[in-house]
């Protein structure tokens, strides 16, 4: 049914009013003129808003996306588009569109690409701020990936972490009433699992997500990192090598040895069939269980990434949203991400995500959706173990070069192949000289 033109004004005047408050300092005659007189829209009549985005992994996710933007145009007067195209095509895009200085008002941002592309972005600092103020600040990998030279140059939007998916059932079977805390219990049960033909799988193939994931929370987790704080080269360390003797260990103990061909998507197949135990990775695993495989998902759990002799961490990129520069509608698009951003609007959204996404501040981790399927919870504590590619420096255009070469994923499969530790690890070093020159 369709909405009355007096409901249509009445809730604009309600958006404008908000928008009023929010911006504080539009430009004369522009939104807090318009407030003060009740009029709407708020924007010039034709004004347009074209949105780009990824595919999700969550169909439900982008039908919902495109329901709020439809409702933030009605309650705006603005005329809204949004594109959703494959992941692997938005950095192209993204780069044209700043050659060309045109294109999407407001793009999608993965991982560290507001550092890549910061000087063809526009500065989001009030609508961060914002947000910060209302929810709590960000985590801390979100200001990381967000801020550039003091300046916040994207929206941070979620987090999509992978976790460990196992069998519970299996893990009890071998004394583990829960999933193990360290990587030293983990290997303990692995063990086990494996000589009943119930292997872990881990993929070290050439792939961005389950890969890395691994490698560097691994690496870390034994007190190896790729860099410094200064940015220097420090890879070659006691606590590396002792990743490395770890990884070559549970290979042989734990580990399906088809792993060195997987990809992102082998360890989901491998689960899901019941030849492995447990793997890292998101929630879609789960997803498809509940859907296709019911009694897999009722055997299923999920556990934290252990903790290793320097901590707990998980490898992640985070997700943002920027407003381009060369934008002739910079306000619109910065009303857009303030108002989906707000709790109302980024509630909904959330939802139709069901605990594929976590929210950018602790304000999210009391939503009700982690009460209505608790085997979701790690997902919901992640974040506050995230770190980036090229911690603990920054996540430069380097760290990246680092990450798609897959330096580390490779120094992890010429050390199962048969390397020794310390020559992988030296191995390492040179390539990432290399890619830190």
């Amino acid at each position: 049914m369709g909405e009355s033109d007096s409901t249509a004004s009445v809730n604009r005047r309600a958006f404008l009013r908000v928008a009023g408050v929010a911006t504080g300092a539009a430009v004369a005659g522009g939104i807090p003129a318009m407030v003060a007189a009740q009029k709407a829209p708020s924007f010039p009549k034709g004004t347009k808003l074209n949105i780009l985005e990824w595919v999700s992994f969550v169909p439900a996710s982008d039908v919902e996306f495109k329901r709020l933007a439809a409702e933030f145009g009605k309650v705006a007067g603005v005329d809204v588009t949004v594109d959703l195209i494959n992941m692997n095509d938005l950095n192209p895009r993204i780069a044209s569109a700043i050659e060309t200085r045109s294109g999407p008002d407001v793009i999608m941002m993965i991982s560290n690409w507001p550092h890549l592309y910061a000087g063809g972005l526009a500065d989001v600092d009030d609508v961060a701020e914002e947000i910060a103020k209302r929810d709590g600040a960000f985590y801390e990998i979100h200001k990381k990936m967000s801020v550039v030279d003091g300046r916040w140059k994207a929206v941070p939007l979620c987090n999509v972490n992978a976790t460990w998916s196992y069998r519970e059932d299996w893990f009890k079977e071998e004394g583990a009433s829960k999933f193990p805390d360290t990587w030293d219990e983990l290997r303990k049960v692995g063990t086990a699992l494996k000589k009943k033909g119930r292997p872990i799988g881990q993929a070290f193939g050439h792939s961005l997500g389950d890969p890395n994931s691994w490698a560097y929370a691994v690496t870390w987790g034994f007190g190896g990192t790729e860099i410094d704080d200064k940015g220097k080269v420090v890879i070659n360390s006691k606590g590396t090598i002792e990743a490395l003797k770890y990884t070559v260990a549970f290979w042989k103990d734990c580990l399906d040895e088809g792993g060195l061909a997987w990809d992102d998507s082998s360890n989901n197949r491998a689960f899901l069939a019941g030849t492995i135990s447990a793997t890292i990775n998101g929630a879609s695993i789960y997803f498809v269980a509940k859907r296709q495989f019911p009694e897999i998902a009722k055997a299923m759990n999920h556990g934290h990434m252990p903790r290793g002799p320097a901590g707990r961490f998980y490898y992640s990129g985070g997700q943002g949203r920027a407003v381009m520069q060369y934008s002739k509608n910079q306000q619109v698009a910065k009303e857009f991400l303030r108002w989906f951003m707000d709790r109302p609007q980024y509630d909904k959204w959330m939802t139709a995500n069901d605990g594929y996404t976590v929210g950018p501040t602790p304000h999210w981790e009391k939503h009700v959706l982690w009460e209505k399927d608790p085997k979701l919870v790690p997902f919901k504590e992640s974040s506050k173990y995230a770190r980036w590619a090229g911690y603990p420096g920054q996540p430069s255009r380097k760290a990246s070069e680092a990450l798609v070469k897959y330096i580390l994923v490779d120094m992890y499969a010429q050390a199962i192949k048969g390397m020794k530790p310390e020559d992988a690890a030296k191995w390492a070093e040179s390539e990432l000289k290399k890619a830190y020159a």
